[in-house]
């Protein structure tokens, strides 16, 4: 007997096409549509179908992840379904795929899939996506290690992976450890497992967790408006291997003087975060200072995992500790 997936429809280019009414390119096919120019999915598993909506990337917010996030859980409970499949934009596709995997604590694959062209242009790639990402969710091989993401016939980590360029198919990549897995004429070829991953409960959502991006020059005043206007946690990409401007660091102090949780990133695409540097707002003086350092996650990730940590009642030691796992 074939497997059953449930596949979660969410829109994005995948579920996309030219509307002249709109004057271009929209989210608009069902779940049937998109199915029906997937080849021989019947072949490899029986598939359950759910239409959370047709929303472009940048309409995802935390609350809808935290929905899809319930309707994935409710599948994975399930004894007759093997795995689950999300469909999504993928301007916003690490982030849902790493909330997923930080909220969901389940062995069974979940794979998160898009597309980079729409079903008007000849070279959609929406239908090949979606069939690796059907044989990767019912493959044994792929339990108990978390969300993965899957497109352009290469199966990467959430925890890992970021969209890299605006245009190529191949925009999703994992720079620093690589992909977990690629697949070539429906055979997967699996190379290893995620770096590391942890699970939280999360029972609600912090309304104002903002990233900023470190620039030259930077004060700390946009520091001191959000702590103004209750932010509950703070991700800041800094320069480099951990460096901030000096008046910054002082914002950031004020933050960390508050107890709310500040974490630390580089705004470099690739390399991890350090205390190797000891000037004016240099990393030693942010992690002496009680800052938290986020290993080697980006940005966008790394505000994924603290809204999961606060949403799960952490305290600032616990977020601490969840995030220097090394």
């Amino acid at each position: 007997m074939l497997p059953t997936i449930a596949i979660v429809f969410t829109g994005g280019t995948i579920a996309s096409k030219l509307d002249e009414a709109f004057g271009g390119i929209v989210p608009s096919l069902s779940a049937t549509e998109i199915l029906e120019a997937v080849p021989d999915v019947s072949a490899i598993a029986r598939i359950e179908c759910y239409e959370y909506g047709k929303f472009p990337g940048p309409h995802i917010t935390p609350q809808r992840m935290y929905e899809i996030a319930a309707i994935v859980r409710s599948y994975l409970e399930r004894d007759d379904i093997s795995g689950v499949v999300v469909t999504h934009g993928t301007d916003t596709l690490e982030e849902t795929a790493f909330y997923l995997d930080c909220a969901i604590d389940s062995p069974k694959p979940v794979v998160v899939v898009g597309a980079m062209r729409n079903s008007s242009e000849p070279d959609w790639d929406g239908p090949r996506n979606l069939r690796d990402a059907i044989i990767v969710a019912t493959q044994q091989q792929f339990r108990n290690i978390g969300t993965m993401v899957c497109l352009a016939g290469v199966v990467n980590a959430a925890s890992e992976v970021s969209k890299t360029d605006t245009e190529e198919i191949n925009t999703f990549r994992s720079f620093d450890f690589g992909p977990l897995a690629r697949i070539s004429n429906g055979e997967v070829m699996r190379y290893r497992t995620p770096l590391h991953r942890e699970t939280y409960t999360v029972t609600n959502l912090p309304s104002l967790v903002p990233l900023i991006k470190c620039y030259t020059g930077m004060d700390g005043e946009i520091i001191r408006h959000y702590i103004a206007n209750g932010a509950r946690g703070f991700v800041i990409e800094a320069m480099g291997v951990g460096n901030v401007p000096p008046a910054l660091f002082y914002g950031i102090k004020d933050a960390v003087a508050a107890d709310i949780p500040v974490v630390l990133v580089s705004r470099c695409p690739v390399g991890r975060i350090e205390h190797i540097y000891a000037y004016e707002g240099a990393g030693k003086q942010l992690h002496d200072s009680g800052v938290i350092f986020a290993d080697f996650l980006n940005g966008q990730k790394a505000r994924i995992k603290l809204i999961c940590a606060l949403g799960a009642g952490y305290s600032t030691q616990q977020i601490r500790s969840s995030f220097e796992w090394a």
